[in-house]
């Protein structure tokens, strides 16, 4: 079964990169992503089997129900491949579902990659009713809040050494975080009008320098 690659149409990245962004897709939130990375120019890759994991230089681990993408990445036998590349120092972004699974500690029994040191607590603010947005500073996005969109999401109730906290709520609750190749949040970012932390991830990535995008204003849920 082939998988589509989204065309870059004009590139964040200076022309003499080459980059693809590998987006799992096997439930929830992956077109989305999809969509942004062809904003800034990127292509994309679906990751449905162990072979769309070949040649990409980075991977987003979608917003979802974690619990599922779990199990099917434990039936398609590709738990073990993510978490080697891992590992070896892929860039890996996991948003809210995907938070979970990079996490070590989920406080229940399922399906985890255990890459990054943190503890999340899932479905920390409620059910999908108690969904909210609100903006967050964000030091390594610059001056401007980002716009969070949170939904049914999870949170890091502790960091192991060497990760490092990005972003909070007002009152200290860490919401994004990062080691080395490895970065999570716990809203979606893709849901917004705002490309800057795809940006920061791109940063992850070796072979291509980006340029300065800036953030659109009044940017919501699109």
């Amino acid at each position: 079964m082939s998988v589509d690659v989204f065309p870059a149409p004009h590139s964040v990245l200076s022309p003499q990169s080459s980059v693809l962004i590998g987006v799992l897709a096997l439930q929830g939130a992956f077109i989305e992503h999809r969509q942004m990375l062809a904003r800034l120019g990127v292509e994309s890759r679906e990751v449905r089997q162990r072979k769309h994991l070949d040649g990409i230089d980075g991977l987003i681990i979608p917003g979802g129900e974690s619990t599922t993408i779990g199990k099917l990445l434990d039936t398609l036998e590709m738990t073990e491949a993510v978490r080697g590349l891992g590992r070896d120092g892929l860039p890996i972004w996991g948003t809210c579902a995907g938070m979970i699974l990079l996490a070590n500690d989920v406080g229940r029994p399922q399906t985890i990659l255990g890459l990054l040191d943190i503890v999340v607590r899932r479905n920390a603010f409620g059910s999908q009713l108690d969904s909210f947005e609100t903006d967050l500073a964000i030091p390594a996005l610059g001056d401007a809040p980002f716009r969070a969109v949170f939904i049914r999401a999870p949170l890091i109730e502790r960091l192991g050494p060497g990760v490092v906290q990005l972003a909070t709520l007002e009152d200290g609750t860490i919401v994004a975080a990062e080691r080395d190749n490895l970065l999570a949040t716990s809203f979606h970012p893709e849901l917004t009008g705002d490309p800057r932390f795809h940006e920061y991830f791109l940063r992850k990535i070796g072979g291509g320098t980006l340029v300065a995008v800036a953030a659109p204003s009044g940017s919501g849920v699109a």
